[in-house]
């Protein structure tokens, strides 16, 4: 992905802090706009001159807080879909959950960490283009493939098989775009986590240091991970749509991850779960001791 052509919005109302934040993404490649408060930010995204693929926001501003332009964001359907990346000194619980339930993807504690700030604006890029290229690459013929889709089965390795495939089921859904965010951050955690038996502490540790993807590959070629496969069964019964997904690890304890926490909201990984139960899934469950997952979207 080429960064030059991937514009960032930094919002906040101290011209040190956007002075810092311009510089540090701006060295990294990021082309970057700067706004001092919501109403500046409103402004710029309303004029439809940017094509913003993640904002980093202050969440106490004058005119207008971090708040409020958090939720004229969601409420738009032009801007919906774009990371919204809260920075903020409030290390308070009641707070961040109050910013996760509106929709902010990341928080970030100032004084912000380099590394865990570049680790946090690609997750929050490579997000959102995927949603982005997800909606060009879905047609209406290929939604119409629910209406048929009795079962299928597939088998997977890779993350870049994981994503392929995530498209690609996504489009025997009725509304495409709701689950294939969902799909592949499932998918990729049955890859991750459960073949690979890659820990949350350690892809915390990996994405802060720019090596998760090497890691995968790296685990992937080693004798004991040759044979291990995701399993998919994709089937359209009476009234929904259920999806299943097999790994081969030990499992674990999913319930702590079935809801977005406040404790783990400024670690650069955790949410893909709970994201997906809340976003793009009716129920999603986790059965036996967790290597194994159905998730329904009701029809």
């Amino acid at each position: 992905m080429n960064k030059q052509a991937i514009e960032l919005l930094v919002v906040d109302d101290e011209e040190f802090i956007r002075a810092v934040m311009d510089k540090l993404l701006s060295d990294t490649g990021y082309a970057v706009s700067l706004a001092a408060d919501g109403e500046e930010a409103w402004e710029m995204l309303d004029s439809g001159q940017n094509n913003f693929s993640a904002i980093l926001l202050d969440r106490i501003m004058p005119r207008m807080d971090g708040m409020g332009l958090l939720a004229r964001i969601k409420a738009d359907k032009r801007f919906a879909n774009i990371p919204v990346i809260f920075q903020t000194a409030i290390n308070l619980p009641a707070e961040v959950a109050e910013g996760i339930k509106a929709g902010a993807f990341y928080y970030l504690v100032k004084p912000v960490d380099k590394e865990v700030l570049f680790a946090i604006v690609e997750s929050a890029v490579s997000t959102y283009h995927f949603s982005d290229a997800f909606h060009h690459a879905a047609s209406q013929e290929q939604t119409k493939l629910a209406r048929i889709l009795q079962r299928s089965q597939f088998q997977l390795r890779t993350l870049s098989e994981a994503r392929t495939l995530a498209t690609a089921l996504s489009n025997y859904y009725p509304n495409p775009q709701r689950v294939a965010l969902g799909i592949s951050e499932l998918l990729i955690n049955a890859v991750e986590h459960g073949n690979l038996g890659i820990s949350y502490q350690e892809k915390s540790r990996l994405l802060q240091e720019g090596g998760w993807e090497g890691e995968i590959e790296r685990r992937l070629a080693l004798p004991e991970h040759a044979e291990k496969k995701v399993e998919v069964q994709l089937e359209h019964v009476t009234h929904e749509i259920r999806l299943t997904i097999s790994d081969c690890g030990v499992g674990f304890n999913s319930m702590k991850y079935m809801e977005l926490s406040p404790e783990r909201a400024f670690d650069p990984n955790g949410r893909g779960i709970a994201m997906s139960k809340m976003l793009s899934f009716d129920t999603l469950e986790y059965k036996g001791n967790g290597n194994q997952l159905v998730a329904v979207v009701r029809l």
